[in-house]
Formats: C-alpha cells, structure tokens, sequence
C-alpha cells in the first residue's frame, strides 16, 4: 500500500425500500477539512488518468458502478516512491479512499454501466493545484489494459 493512502470498508443499510451508503463524516480519520464535494461520471471503459493535486487531498467512493482506481506515488521522500497501487471499487467492494496531496491517480470504468465517483476533497477545485497526464504516458509505469490470467 502507498504510504498515506488509506481503504476503509463503508458501511450500506439495506431493506426492502432501498439502501443507505455512508461515506465520510467530520469525526472519520480521514476528515481533515471539507473543501468540496463533487462527482464524477465514467463511462466502461473511458480512463480518466493521471491526476496529481498539490494542495487537496481525496476522498473516493463509488456508489454506482464499478472502477479500477490507480495510483502512482512519485513523491520525494516517500517510503513507497515509484509504487503503483490498484483497488477495485464499487458497491461490491464499497469502500472510502483517502489520496493524499501529490500521489498520482486515475480511474478507468469497468462492467457494463456508467459508474458515479464521488469525492470530498479538503479544499475547492483549483486549476493551479492540478497537475496531468495522459493515461499513456511512459513517466507512469502502468498498463490500463485488462489483465488475463
């Protein structure tokens, strides 16, 4: 596991009417500060990669759907420099994913409909404190392609 990630089960309530899916709360380890909240859909089979924040950190769930989330951890000093984690998320495996600032990340959709990404992240979207780059780019040593075997 990349240093400073973390994956935490999230708890769903379900009966007869439908379900209840936590997320985050103020008193969650991984709360620090609530910049904003926002969504974002992927198609199966769209990848949206390679995304670094300098200054926000990220907290993933996905309600809807399925992705395979990946990270790359390119930071200085970092015990787990030029890892690569990948973490399969989805109602199946409904859990929270806290990114810190500066690991690369990038998700790509999979099965068979349009998954929902949420995520609470410290600060409000900037543009100056986002850095990216292709999903292809050779600095990432990752394959997106699906893996037989």
């Amino acid at each position: 596991m990349i240093e400073g990630v973390s994956v935490r089960p999230l708890r769903q309530i379900a009966d007869e009417r439908g379900k209840i899916m936590h997320m985050l709360r103020s008193d969650s380890p991984e709360f620090t500060a609530f910049g904003e909240i926002y969504f974002s859909a992927v198609h199966p089979g769209a990848i949206k990669a390679w995304h670094l924040h300098s200054e926000m950190d990220l907290n993933y769930a996905v309600p809807q759907g399925k992705i395979k989330l990946v990270l790359y951890d390119d930071r200085e000093g970092s015990t787990t420099r030029g890892e690569l984690q990948e973490i399969f998320m989805g109602p199946d495996h409904y859990c929270l994913v806290h990114i810190p600032r500066l690991v690369w990340n990038g998700f790509k959709g999979i099965g068979t409909e349009t998954s929902l990404v949420a995520n609470c992240a410290t600060i409000p979207h900037r543009p100056d404190e986002i850095s990216r780059l292709a999903f292809d780019d050779p600095a990432i040593p990752y394959n997106w392609d699906i893996k037989h075997g």
